[in-house]
């Protein structure tokens, strides 16, 4: 992970969409560390540093990746059609549904108490991790596939240079 908040090997901003993708498949790394750590019964100090890892994670670089979803990839196909309208609607009621189980997570997690989690933080870290899983793949399979097959090199670049700017990196086309 580097300071943009994005792990070291992924496509450049010029491919956004492929941008989006590989940061779907560090969330779902993260997801399935989250789920290895609830059931951890006494934390030991790799496991503080994982959940330090996830903390840093889902509170920045994911919250970065729903901006650049919401504000520069859904307006630019939303209007398309009826069918990617409600996808899109749907889609960021998710975001919401995955903001608010992170928000109640995250303290716990962030604490990481040493005797293990409570209950109330395992079913929402599992709540998380599942539902989180399930958006990524309607992304991955749905969304996606739509936007790099109807946007124009131009739109794409655009979206591209507003992901960069969001994260305070120079941006520059191939």
């Amino acid at each position: 992970m580097n300071d943009t908040g994005l792990p070291e090997t992924l496509p450049g901003f010029d491919d956004p969409i492929g941008l989006l993708r590989a940061c779907h498949d560090k969330m779902l790394a993260h997801c399935e560390l989250l789920t290895t750590l609830v059931d951890m019964d006494t934390p030991d100090a790799a496991a503080r540093e994982a959940a330090r890892n996830i903390s840093r994670y889902f509170s920045n670089s994911a919250v970065l990746h729903h901006r650049d979803e919401e504000e520069d990839l859904f307006p630019r196909i939303n209007s398309q059609s009826l069918r990617i309208a409600e996808l899109i609607h749907t889609l960021k009621k998710e975001h919401v549904t995955l903001d608010a189980l992170w928000n109640r997570i995250a303290p716990e997690l962030k604490q990481l108490p040493g005797d293990g989690f409570s209950s109330a933080f395992k079913q929402s870290a599992q709540e998380f991790s599942t539902l989180c899983g399930e958006h990524i793949a309607r992304e991955n399979r749905e969304l996606l596939p739509l936007a790099s097959n109807s946007l124009s090199h131009q739109a794409l670049a655009e979206i591209g240079e507003k992901m960069a700017a969001r994260r305070g990196v120079k941006f520059s086309a191939l």
